[in-house]
């Protein structure tokens, strides 16, 4: 073994080694009892309390199955890009600190995971540091987080000057206090789960992180934002004011949109893979607020399909989202590219990793055979079975959550097509796309575990029905839709088979492909002739779609909600300039978001660091003034 293999590989071996206790220790705290922990010399004075319960094992096996995945595909891309100690080092730290999180039994421990979590993701961010892109990202990542967790701190520390440190002793919560809590914890938990309008250091940070650092990100890290506002704002502080409810389903649904909006018209590959993230998300927080609201007006069986359906998409968001970061990675490492308008063509020269993204895309697109269908489905379900009795708002609220969701099916389908057919099919469009070679053995590996998931998820979810059960148990007193062969939901008219379905599809595929196979033979042989083309004699990659014509409808569609820029430049030719030479077509979708809330933001807050930089004069007298005047400010409000 080479001496610069040898990092590569402690490093990943102790990352699959952490994920794999991490799935040891959740499923454990999910199905059986785990004592309590308390380290008290870790932190001065309260300690670090480590307690696992079934919510928080079931968000530990999916961090540390990912973290499996992670380790192994580690090992390969480390070696191709070579990098460095720090990174190497900060990588099974990053997965302690994403354990740690869920396994926290007290405010102080979350807040401290928490906050390490945030230090060890930015410096696996920073990996390629040299990179004037990467530092601008890792910038913008450090203050969405930093301004989050200063929220969250705040809420949190309200919450346990009300209640106690210990979440085991959390219980009555005055009303007021709640509702505070509520709205800061969820601005600190949205901002990390990537929800509107906190979601900007998703598109900026994924692409410039290192492929198995994005997958963590996106199918482990974001999962924790979901959980705490399950954990805190709906177990321990719930159940709440019908507004949570309301609250939650704006922001999922609202994110969902605009996440699958901009990932339909991205070009960057993993930017399209951010941006399906906080669609997602998007989804999980809309079934989390219809859970909430049909619970609380006394529809149980369909706020129990819409639990199920937020904990199962958990999962299959976990599986399809890391493998095809994996597969953008294994792309990248082979042309050096992320730009669907310069790929193509990979099918023939990278087939494994072609149809292992494939199932990614099947499960993002939320098809039947994709891993996202059948949580998708329930939760379309949930929202037309809703009895609103005579509840004026939830029957007009319904169906446009219904139509949000179906929305949002609808563009996740285009955005996957768009990814697989303009990036894997069609012809190469540059030379490095035509040179690529498949991954390694040890990438490929990794990217067959997420994979397997997916399959088993679009094929029998039951597989995970016990683990969702017990963890269903935990936080709703009804009856949970049942996971078998037959997907159904007790209470509600309707099921679902998804191993019939594959059945029927693959027997009529089967029987198409063995009835154009025995047509073919009972044909006589054709004769060759050459294909009329309108003059050309081949097909170039001028003459297929790229990615940005292939989104140019939707920007049509939806312009007043993307806002795209776009520039023509006409060159004529010297010294005749009415005659064409070349016309340039350029076309930029940012985000709106971001350009018409942040930049004011953001220009506020130079314009008060100018003002405040005028205090700062160098004066060691001014400087003990402004100490005496803090303390004697902190003292008047402490009294």
């Amino acid at each position: 073994m080479r001496g610069n293999d040898f990092g590569p590989l402690l490093s990943g071996a102790a990352t699959v080694g952490l994920g794999a206790a991490g799935v040891g220790i959740g499923v454990t705290g999910v199905f059986g009892t785990l004592p309590a922990i308390r380290i008290g010399w870790l932190l001065p004075l309260l300690g670090v309390q480590l307690r696992v319960e079934p919510v928080g094992g079931f968000f530990m096996v999916l961090t540390g199955a990912v973290a499996v995945a992670a380790g192994l595909y580690w090992i390969g891309y480390s070696r191709h890009e070579g990098f460095g100690a720090v990174p190497l080092t900060a990588l099974p730290v990053f997965v302690v600190t994403l354990l740690a999180v869920p396994a926290a039994g007290s405010v102080t421990t979350f807040l401290f995971a928490w906050e390490l979590m945030a230090l060890t993701s930015l410096v696996l961010v920073l990996t390629d540091q040299q990179r004037s892109e990467v530092r601008s990202a890792a910038l913008v990542y450090a203050v969405m987080t930093q301004l989050g967790f200063v929220t969250l701190l705040l809420g949190m520390v309200i919450l346990a000057s009300a209640a106690g440190d210990d979440f085991a002793g959390i219980g009555a919560v005055p009303d007021g206090v709640r509702n505070t809590v509520f709205v800061l914890t969820l601005i600190g938990f949205g901002s990390k789960a990537g929800l509107l309008p906190l979601h900007a250091w998703l598109p900026r940070a994924h692409p410039e992180a290192p492929s198995p650092v994005s997958a963590l990100l996106s199918a482990a890290m974001v999962n924790l934002g979901v959980y705490g506002i399950i954990r805190i704002d709906l177990q321990l502080l719930g159940p709440g004011p019908r507004w949570w409810a309301w609250a939650l389903l704006i922001v999922g649904g609202t994110s969902a949109v605009y996440g699958v909006l901009q990932a339909s018209v991205a070009t960057d590959l993993k930017r399209l893979l951010a941006y399906s993230t906080t669609e997602n998300t998007g989804l999980i927080t809309l079934a989390l607020g219809t859970a909430t609201l049909l619970a609380g007006a006394g529809s149980q069986p369909a706020a129990a399909v819409a639990l199920t359906a937020a904990l199962l998409h958990l999962i299959a968001h976990s599986a399809f989202k890391s493998l095809g970061f994996f597969a953008a990675g294994s792309v990248l490492a082979a042309t050096g590219l992320r730009d669907l308008d310069r790929l193509g063509g990979l099918a023939r020269r990278m087939p494994v990793t072609t149809v292992l993204f494939g199932v990614a895309a099947l499960g993002a697109a939320g098809v039947p055979l994709g891993a996202g269908f059948v949580s998708e489905w329930l939760l379309i379900q949930s929202l037309m079975h809703a009895r609103p009795g005579h509840d004026v708002t939830i029957a007009l609220v319904m169906p446009l959550a219904v139509a949000a969701v179906a929305l949002t099916a609808g563009l996740g389908v285009a955005a996957m097509v768009k990814a697989f057919g303009i990036g894997f099919l069609a012809r190469p469009r540059t030379d490095a796309a035509a040179a690529a070679r498949e991954s390694p053995d040890t990438m490929l590996a990794a990217m067959a575990l997420p994979a397997a998931v997916c399959v088993v998820l679009a094929v029998a979810p039951g597989a995970v029905g016990p683990m969702l059960n017990r963890v269903f148990d935990t936080l709703m007193a009804a009856d949970a839709p049942t996971l078998g062969v037959f997907v159904g939901m007790p209470g509600l008219h309707g099921s679902m088979a998804p191993g019939l379905l594959a059945a029927v599809l693959a027997t009529a595929v089967g029987l198409v492909l063995i009835g154009s196979r025995w047509r073919s033979r009972r044909r006589p042989s054709p004769a060759t002739v050459p294909l009329w083309a309108c003059g050309a004699d081949d097909l170039t990659p001028r003459m297929q779609y790229t990615a940005t014509s292939f989104a140019q409808p939707l920007q049509q569609v939806f312009d007043d909600v993307l806002r795209f820029d776009t520039d023509v430049e006409v060159s004529g030719q010297a010294p005749a300039t009415y005659l064409v030479d070349r016309i340039a077509y350029r076309a930029r979708v940012g985000d709106v978001i971001e350009d018409r809330w942040y930049t004011p933001v953001l220009r506020g807050v130079a314009a008060a660091a100018q003002l405040v930089r005028r205090a700062h004069t160098g004066s060691v007298h001014l400087y003990l003034a402004y100490g005496a005047i803090g303390v004697l400010i902190a003292m008047l409000v402490a009294r």
